[in-house]
């Protein structure tokens, strides 16, 4: 189905320019994502959330401009394939925006090319600390772990829960899940001890077990989403750390909304830190549920990689309605570096211009059955959070 997607929109793009009238001018617009290997399940979600977004805001944009999507596969896999698909978008396609990417790896491969041939990129998803830095080309509307991780962690210090033991894939985001989780409880008076597993084809029995063994307050756990996200948590019941009094808690990697109709009564009670929620009562949520629905069906849901999908698409296309379509990469990368957006599905967005990232609401969620339905609930608000590690980390 996804390869059947990228060859249906290359044939889309291909009609598209050949129906434009003399004159007309179009945006090309790359997108480097996991439509096949481990990941593909999150890169399903963001290519829908961006392909929303251009289907229902073509009308918006300015007379006489259209958008081309062209759409490249990184395979999930190592750095050089995104690299090499990404050299493909510019020298061959010669794109005015490079977007997606979900693995953290594969951005951080492509950001400096992005700073060679002046490629204004958005970043809709890879979560690593520090990728804007590695080009000024380089805007992110996602997240970082350490926007997440570090207030769960003071949050859960707050709680009273000082002891605690950490489980992570072992690359990039987890590390940075890690290291930003142990910052917030340490800072909030707490202690951290910590193991790493693969992140190809982990067998996290062993590691869960370890927590079940140490008895800590509260174990925090990071994997990423998909398939892997649900064994895991079928494995934290399995080892009944909450029957023997361990909070468990995590970034919402571990607990994307459309990954919960698989996990069932298993993750209930798992608290979670996230910038977005499927069931947020937010009135620009309901709408943008309500046409995800209408256009993937009725028991589709977006989760946080098709809301970082929507709200890049909404960027480039604030970018193109506000030049009128003729920029240069250096005009994109002023209007992208100041965007804001009150109204995304997640809340209030906006990007830093000192850095690049995004500054958003994080929200505190418990995992609950209602109506017989796993969910997410928000029930506490972190606002306005920037990220944190550049502000411990200023640049030199």
């Amino acid at each position: 189905m996804l390869n059947a997607r990228i060859l249906g929109g290359a044939f889309a793009g291909a009609l598209l320019v050949s129906a434009l009238p003399a004159g007309a001018e179009t945006i090309k617009i790359g997108i480097v994502n996991s439509y096949s290997g481990a990941l593909a399940q999150p890169g399903d979600e963001l290519d829908k959330g961006l392909s929303l977004y251009a289907k229902l805001h073509a009308k918006d944009l300015p007379p006489g401009v259209k958008v081309e999507i062209i759409r490249r596969d990184d395979t999930s896999s190592s750095p050089d394939v995104g690299k090499r698909v990404a050299q493909e978008l510019i020298v061959r396609e010669h794109v005015q925006f490079l977007g997606g990417v979900i693995a953290s790896p594969i951005a951080l491969a492509i950001a400096p090319l992005t700073a060679e041939a002046k490629v204004p990129f958005v970043d809709m998803n890879a979560s690593a600390v520090a990728l804007p830095r590695l080009s000024p080309y380089v805007v992110r509307v996602s997240f970082t772990q350490w926007q997440t991780a570090y207030p769960l962690g003071k949050w859960v210090a707050q709680q009273g829960w000082k002891v605690a033991y950490s489980a992570v894939s072992d690359f990039n985001p987890g590390w940075d899940a890690e290291a930003a989780f142990r910052k917030g409880i340490v800072d909030g008076g707490g202690s951290l001890t910590s193991v790493r597993f693969p992140f190809v084809n982990p067998d996290f029995s062993p590691f869960v077990q370890r927590i079940a063994d140490a008895h800590p307050n509260v174990a925090f756990i990071w994997v990423p989403a998909g398939t892997q996200a649900t064994t895991m948590v079928k494995e934290i019941r399995n080892a009944k750390l909450m029957e023997g009094g361990v909070h468990n808690v995590a970034t919402q990697d571990l607990l994307p909304d459309e990954e919960l109709p698989n996990m069932g009564a298993n993750a209930v009670g798992i608290i979670s830190a996230g910038s977005y929620t499927a069931t947020a009562t937010r009135p620009a949520n309901v709408a943008f549920v309500a046409a995800w629905k209408k256009e993937y069906g009725a028991n589709s849901t977006p989760d946080v990689y098709a809301v970082g999908g929507w709200d890049g698409m909404a960027a480039i296309f604030d970018t193109i309605r506000k030049t009128g379509g003729k920029f240069t990469p250096d005009q994109a990368m002023a209007v992208l570096s100041h965007w804001t957006n009150p109204n995304s599905p997640r809340g209030p967005i906006s990007i830093d211009p000192a850095t690049r990232d995004i500054v958003q609401n994080i929200y505190i969620r418990r995992a609950e059955m209602k109506d017989g339905k796993l969910v997410n609930t928000e029930f506490d608000t972190i606002p306005n959070v920037k990220d944190p590690w550049k502000e411990f980390n200023p640049p030199k």
